[in-house]
Formats: structure tokens, sequence, C-alpha cells
């Protein structure tokens, strides 16, 4: 593997994420009629994409000088992708969840050394006293997407993937919560030259900040999220998102799935290939599996689509237990 982060500024210290493999899915090529390309991302050591540009954050943050503990509100993927990077860079770190967190992902934090500060009844008591801590000298706040040093580490999964892949895909599908890994996967795009592959963004229903942006005009706060894909969870997407939707390069095209699509798409994924994976990625998978694509083909949005490639964002919040229980619920 190579040692130098492909777009990380970093160029003293080893990347500590992996470089993922792009596969090519038999099964949901067959049911898509095009060749489909997986972005396996949730093979990440942390268990998602988040490494990717929260690593780069940290590592700049200790380039400078003026990081020497990392702080962040997350029970979910950005702070295992945290806690992960300060364990392998050895600086502490302190990750304040709600107290609705469960016991085991507090446990998975602390086992990767970071310390777990229980703080308030929601996420948002959490995420005051993270901020309170972090803005001591020499310490370091982690968002969970909203920072240019991040979109710049998440961008490295499209140079991989241009590398990777032997043809230019016609089409780019992800999922969209806050938008960081949508920004990331867009200044990937412009900088490898596939800035005229459209992009898929997909969101659910009760968790659809984006698309209530795009309907705006402007980024607004949607009521609440009442969606399964928590991990998709922003009550307001990053405004560079909307940005970059509105700049059109590449164009951007913006659909809405159900939860139990979701979930339908979670679980016929761990059949196909024998991963598990939260129902934010799961958002992503339903535009092949419930056949978004070739919707957007027969209403005119899309043109002829031959290939595609499905960044699998991973989620670590996730395990044979979950998924049983997600299948109960929504009766698949």
């Amino acid at each position: 593997m190579d040692s130098k982060p492909d777009y990380c500024a970093t160029d003293n210290k080893e990347k500590l994420y992996m470089e993922t493999p792009v596969m090519y899915s038999f099964p949901l090529s067959k049911h898509a009629g095009f060749k489909v390309y997986l972005k396996l991302d949730n093979l990440q050591p942390s268990g998602s994409f988040k490494i990717r540009g929260i690593s780069n954050m940290i590592q700049k943050g200790i380039d400078r000088g003026d990081s020497e503990h990392v702080y962040c509100a997350s029970g979910g993927n950005a702070g295992m992708a945290a806690a992960h990077a300060s364990k392998q860079l050895g600086i502490p770190c302190t990750i304040v969840v709600p107290q609705t967190t469960p016991e085991f992902v507090n446990e998975r934090l602390r086992n990767l050394g970071a310390e777990v500060k229980v703080h308030g009844s929601v996420y948002d008591e959490a995420k005051k006293l993270a901020v309170e801590l972090g803005s001591q000298p020499r310490c370091m706040l982690i968002p969970a997407f909203e920072h240019p040093d991040i979109w710049e580490g998440h961008a490295s999964l499209i140079n991989e993937s241009s590398r990777q892949m032997s043809e230019r895909p016609d089409l780019v599908i992800t999922c969209v919560g806050g938008g960081g890994l949508l920004n990331g996967i867009v200044q990937g795009m412009r900088d490898v030259g596939w800035d005229e592959v459209p992009v898929l963004a997909m969101e659910t229903h009760g968790a659809n900040c984006f698309n209530a942006a795009i309907a705006a005009g402007e980024a607004v706060f949607i009521p609440a999220i009442t969606s399964i894909a928590k991990s998709l969870g922003s009550l307001i997407v990053s405004p560079q998102t909307l940005e970059y939707y509105k700049q059109a390069r590449p164009r951007i095209l913006n659909e809405m799935v159900s939860d139990n699509q979701v979930i339908d798409a979670c679980v016929r994924f761990s059949d196909d290939h024998r991963f598990l994976v939260e129902p934010a990625c799961g958002a992503s998978l339903a535009a092949v599996y419930s056949n978004v694509v070739k919707q957007l083909q027969d209403s005119g949005k899309l043109g002829t689509v031959k290939s595609v490639l499905v960044v699998v964002c991973g989620g670590s919040i996730v395990s044979t237990a979950v998924m049983e229980k997600w299948k109960a619920d929504f009766g698949i």
C-alpha cells in the first residue's frame, strides 16, 4: 500500500485509511441490466468512509502543532473514525455521546482507547459539551462533515476508483446526509476529469435535508429526523453541497427512497455479497435494487447508462442481531 495519502496534505505521515477495492458485482449487474461496480469503503478499519476525511483533518492539525487532544460528539461512524485515527497517531481522544447511546457502542470506542463522556439526553447536548472541550488550547474538535479537510480526505475515494477501474462509469451513486461525502466525491471527480459524469445522491424520506435545500434554493433546517437512516441524520446540509449542486460540475441528481426500500436493499446486499451495512448505505444500494436509475432514464432525467460506480460507504453500528430486527420490523 502506498504510504502517502492521495489527497491528504501531510507528506510526512502514512495514510490511516485503506485503499479499498472496486469490485464488479455480478448479482447487482444482473438485476440492473448494466454493469455495477462497488467501491467497498465498508472495509475501512473504522467501518466506514469517514476515516478518510477525519484522519486527514487530525493529521493536518498535528502537523500544524496545534492539536494534542481530539474531541468529537458522535456515537456513530464519525466517533469511530476519530477514535481509530487518534489511536494510530498516539494522541488522546474523547468522544462525547448522549445518554441514549447503546453501551456496546461506548465499549467499542473505549476498546479503541478513547475516553467516552456520556452527557445529555440528546445529541445536541453532547455536541455542546464537545464544542466547549474542543475549544481549549491545543485541542481539536472533529465535526461530522462540515470542514474542508474532511472533504479533501474523502476525495481520495474517487482518486482510487479512477485508477482501479478500467473504464469511466456513466454514473456515480452515493448517499447524502450532511454533505461531507458528496463534497469529497465532487472534488475528487473534478480532480480526475470525471466532471462530465453525473452523480446520483440518494436520501431517505425523513432524512432529506439536501432535497429540502434544493427545493428552497438555500440550506434549510428540516424539522426532525424520522427515518431509520440515522447516519444521514443531519437537520441541515452543508452550504457547499448546495453550491456544488448549482454549479452542476458534475451534475447532481437527487432522489429519495423509503425506509422499507433501504432495509430491503441492506438485506439483499447481505445475501448477495455477505456484507452488513447501515441503512444510510442502503439508500445508495436502493438506487439499483429499487430501479431508481431506470426510473430516471424513463423520465428523461438520465441518459444511457452502461456502467455505474456505487459508493458502499459502510457503517460501524450494524450486526447480525440488528439486521434481524430490521427484517422483523419491516416484514422483510
